[in-house]
């Protein structure tokens, strides 16, 4: 199992425009601060999937070289992370797509003109995609309708995405996500920058603690942190195209 993070940025992205600060700075500059909105790449020898398709999307896959996706998952109905699926238009129509039927309804509505496969798939109920075994679990992001985050499994390896999310995870989810090989996590902001909708970096860390991970990456990082080459020395932060081979 490969994972390419294909976009670690939060909904402005960096640099947000009009933004001078040292990260956003960096990132005009072409370091790594520069980060693009969520979108994660996961491939086994069976195929390629993506876990969120946000805005990026086609500048993402076109640096990845990725010419076909097998499938969608979506964790929640948030811009930053479904819109940029209207650019497999007159690339690739009847996408499989996956998620909790709620998530499916509001993405649809909009993009129903791609024609997809929808498949509605049920809270902490696996099921399998490319080799793989997926699960959705529930995670908490207000007001986001049931958001959820990703397990992913091959053999005796395991991979959580917690997707956007606050620290405060049900204990049913934390039972199931226990004892990850790798667990990207939400980390949008470090704790000197107060956020009610996701998780800080001392709060992701805490997360990863918890759950006994062997490795944790960030993602969904925001412009508030100092310019990459500097926070990635303290905390583990990800970064656009970053592949996590496991």
């Amino acid at each position: 199992m490969k994972i390419t993070l294909l976009g670690t940025g939060d909904a402005p992205g960096t640099p947000v425009i009009g933004c001078t600060c040292p990260a956003c700075t960096d990132a005009q500059n072409g370091g790594r601060s520069r980060r693009t909105r969520s979108s994660i790449l996961v491939e086994s020898e069976k195929g390629k999937v993506l876990v969120d398709t946000g805005p990026d999307l086609r500048s993402q896959l076109l640096g990845n070289s990725v010419r076909h996706v097998d499938g969608v998952i979506w964790t929640h109905t948030h811009y930053d992370h479904f819109a940029g699926f209207a650019e497999f238009h007159r690339v690739q129509y009847n996408v499989d797509v996956y998620g909790i039927k709620e998530t499916l309804d509001y993405i649809l509505e909009y993009l129903h003109y791609m024609h997809p496969r929808r498949h509605e798939v049920k809270m902490y109920t696996p099921f399998l995609l490319i080799g793989l075994e997926f699960t959705l679990f529930e995670v908490m992001h207000p007001p986001a309708k049931r958001p959820v985050g990703v397990i992913i499994k091959e053999g005796q390896k395991k991979v959580v995405i917690t997707g956007d999310t606050q620290r405060n995870i049900s204990a049913r989810s934390l039972e199931l996500i226990v004892n990850p090989d790798i667990l990207i996590a939400d980390a949008i902001v470090p704790p000197t920058v107060e956020v009610k909708k996701h998780m800080n970096s001392e709060e992701a860390l805490d997360l990863a603690r918890e759950i006994r991970a062997k490795k944790v990456v960030f993602t969904h990082l925001s412009h508030y942190f100092a310019p990459h080459e500097i926070a990635s020395r303290e905390l583990p932060l990800g970064f656009d195209g970053m592949e996590i081979n496991i």
